[in-house]
């Protein structure tokens, strides 16, 4: 893969950002060391070597689900703005379709 001007302002316009001069010649030196790293990899054996899964051998340590501290629904509903019986009031989030 070439990293060229073109391509960081290809990405710059799909990531929208606005980058000067300096860092986008800053970019390109960061993308040929990643990609040169990659290929450093690449060279490295991994024969009969398995695929990590797990970072560390230790399992789940699941517990019960216990209910603690409920609210009763006029203890949640006590320092709402506005109420309408068991139920918070809100404001309306979905914007107008303007034609």
């Amino acid at each position: 893969m070439k990293i060229d001007k073109n391509l960081i302002l290809r990405l710059e316009k799909l990531a929208r950002l606005e980058l000067s001069e300096s860092e986008r010649s800053g970019m390109i030196s960061d993308l040929k060391n990643i990609l040169d790293m990659v290929e450093k990899l690449k060279e490295v054996d991994t024969m009969g070597i398995a695929p990590l899964i797990y970072l560390n051998e230790d399992a789940n340590q699941l517990r019960e689900d216990e209910v603690k501290n409920e609210l009763s629904n006029e203890e949640a509903l006590k320092n709402a703005p506005d109420r309408d019986g068991e139920f918070f009031i809100v404001p309306k989030v979905i914007p107008r379709v303007k034609k």
